[in-house]
């Protein structure tokens, strides 16, 4: 799941939730006949073939991670299914064609159904015979390469959680012959729980990235051995070392955190998706063509398709009301320029005049959740913050100080949804508990009040409350401390800042002193990761990147990789032996109860703040363009279905 902004937290988490800072394009009306998984859709009758088609990517949101295998600092939708998968398709594609269901789409997978047996504790996966571009084989041994490097680089994949995928896998093997894989699990699990939240982590990679050094012979590297062995894991550990630039810590970067050598790099020609690489400029722009050994069952209409990086919601608008060659196929309003929309969520009000006649407004509602995260073991604020943090009476007040109805109507323009929780609201799904559905902290500065003073608090409207009874105030909170805070935000999107300062003003008034840093995306993310309270870059107390979480590709809502204990996403350490154990509940029954009891439960405890939920985007497609709507809820990008339309 990437962060939103995931993925892959996606998350994430590379969308930006905030305002238009994301512009997805699962596709709708294009395509020859093509079994989707859900439904067929048909060849549009006046399609013209050829063409550049331009899109938006989110303000100082640009992709800078190319290898399909990311720690959390490179985990958001940005780099995985806004980039990395054009490209290399994961094991199992999710999203549909012609809806915002968050399911399984078979066709675009290169791997079939797996098939079950042992007591739901044994699993198969048959591979398909796509092949690279190079001419090699999509077959089990690139599964093994993966799953042979996640065993080795778990620590730097931030999907990881520990006790999950890989370490509930005992034992993992491949048929040559049947072009099989086959896995052991160390107990039975829920089957839609194993493949939407772990065989969804796995992308099959070529053996011409199982190398040590640039020329080096495929599979040279050691690391997609079909019998692994612990000297294969210690062949992986170099491999991704050499892959990664050692995570892009390099003094002098040739791989992946090389972005001038994207595109030229033949290590990241070798693709199976729809796209190759043909240009990629270091500011992020990202230039696309067809790959035409693509095996898979949709081959581009366009002859190019362009990613177009904007250093901010309002030069992208701009862009767009300018028109020409230098505007963007598929923008983005910013929320300040549309007219606000009184309909529910779901419905589409009045586009902004200018942009009549030329694009249609379509908005964008990912299949996520939106929150920052507060760091339990920030020793920030003379080392109080994070003992602060871990009062649940504290997280109380922080919340209900969260005017969430106000800041949808009056900073998103009618445009976003509540997060009452860690599982969607909307759009609607089984998953939602009727008591997620409601707000447990509703607006309330009388109350927010009253819970500092009862816990030993001086409260100093607009100025900054003072712990006087550090026994009350909560273990590791010292007489004196203080409610006086540092946060870091995305500043590249107005609505997101906006959405910062309503926060900021209400905790001003019971005495809640945030001072606000603004910065890029990215180093928000960089930023807001776990750390130990006795680091000295712990320090770090408040991280809103501005989008939360989309579920993606962890796409049941579980919470594994972001509010279990350890995960690699759960950016504040947050830990609590009740939410694990409801989270592996959830993993191993399909009783939907056990999801009810898991999101009630975290509801009430506030690992992070919860937040409204923006449109991911409010998008702006060109009337000239098909083949992008229904805009996929998973923000998948998959512009090979999109075509201009004929005169």
């Amino acid at each position: 799941m990437p962060r939103t902004g995931r993925l892959k937290r996606a998350l994430s988490i590379g969308a930006v939730g905030a305002t238009a800072a994301v512009v997805l394009a699962a596709c709708g009306g294009g395509g020859s006949t093509t079994n989707t998984g859900a439904t067929a859709t048909t060849r549009p009758a006046h399609i013209q073939k050829g063409g550049t088609a331009y899109w938006a990517e989110a303000p100082n949101a640009t992709p800078n991670w190319i290898f399909p295998f990311a720690s959390l600092t490179y985990f958001s939708v940005a780099n995985l299914t806004q980039f990395q998968e054009l490209m290399y398709r994961p094991l199992y594609f999710f999203g549909q064609i012609n809806s915002t269901d968050p399911t399984v789409n078979y066709p675009l997978s290169p791997a079939d159904q797996p098939t079950w047996s042992n007591g739901n504790k044994t699993l198969t996966i048959k591979m398909k015979g796509w092949k690279w571009s190079n001419g090699e084989t999509v077959d089990a041994q690139d599964v093994m390469f993966w799953m042979n490097m996640i065993k080795a680089e778990k620590a730097n994949w931030a999907g990881y959680v520990p006790g999950d995928f890989p370490d509930n896998v005992t034992s993992y093997s491949a048929n040559a012959s049947a072009d099989t894989i086959t896995m052991n699990l160390d107990k039975a699990y829920s089957t839609n729980w194993f493949q939407y939240n772990e065989l969804s982590q796995i992308t099959p990679m070529p053996l011409a990235w199982d190398i040590t050094h640039a020329g080096a012979a495929a599979g040279s590297g050691g690391c997609s051995s079909m019998n692994p062995t612990a000297t294969t894991l210690k062949d992986c550990a170099k491999v991704w070392t050499f892959l990664t630039d050692d995570g892009g810590k390099a003094k002098s970067p040739t791989m992946a955190a090389d972005l001038a050598t994207y595109a030229t790099n033949p290590v990241w020609q070798v693709v199976d998706g729809p796209w190759r690489l043909s240009a990629f400029t270091t500011n992020g722009q990202a230039t696309f063509v067809p790959n035409p050994k693509y095996t898979g069952p949709q081959k581009p209409y366009l002859s190019k398709f362009v990613e177009v990086p904007y250093t901010s919601d309002s030069s992208e608008y701009n862009a767009m009301t300018a028109g020409g060659s230098g505007a963007p196929d598929v923008g983005y309003i910013p929320t300040e320029d549309v007219p606000t929309n009184t309909g529910a969520p779901g419905t589409v009000g009045a586009n902004a005049a200018i942009l009549n006649g030329k694009y249609n407004l379509v908005p964008v509602y990912d299949w996520g959740i939106n929150y920052f995260p507060i760091n339990f073991n920030s020793n920030g604020d003379g080392g109080n913050a994070g003992p602060i943090f871990k009062q649940l009476y504290f997280r109380q007040v922080l919340q209900m100080l969260v005017n969430q109805p106000q800041i949808i109507k009056s900073v998103d323009k009618g445009y976003g949804v509540p997060t009452y929780g860690p599982v969607p609201v909307f759009p609607k799904n089984s998953f939602t508990s009727s008591q997620e559905k409601n707000d447990l902290y509703p607006y309330n500065v009388s109350k927010a009040k009253q819970l500092l003073t009862s816990h030993g608090w001086t409260v100093k409207p607009g100025g900054i409350s003072v712990c006087n009874t550090g026994s009350k105030c909560g273990p590791g909170i010292k007489n004196g401390a203080q409610l006086n805070f540092n946060m870091l935000y995305y500043s590249g999107v107005l609505a997101v800042k906006q959405t910062v300062l309503a926060q900021v003003s209400a905790w001003n008034e019971v005495g809640i002193h945030v001072s606000l840093q603004g910065t890029t995306f990215d180093n928000v993310l960089t930023t807001a990761i776990p750390c130990s309270y006795s680091k000295s870059s712990c320090s770090w107390e408040m991280g809103n990147w501005g989008g939360g979480w989309i579920f993606a590709p962890d796409y049941m809502p579980t919470g594994g990789e972001i509010f279990a204990t350890g995960a690699g996403s759960n950016s504040g350490s947050y830990s609590d032996p009740t939410n694990d154990r409801y989270i592996n509940q959830t993993h191993t029954s399909s009783n939907l109860q056990y999801f009810y009891d898991y999101q009630n439960y975290l509801q009430k405890e506030l690992p992070v703040v919860w937040q409204p939920n923006p449109a991911s985007s409010l998008a702006e497609i060109s009337t000239n363009l098909g083949g992008v709507t229904p805009i996929n809820a998973l923000l998948n990008l998959t512009p090979e279905y999109w075509y201009f339309k004929k005169s």
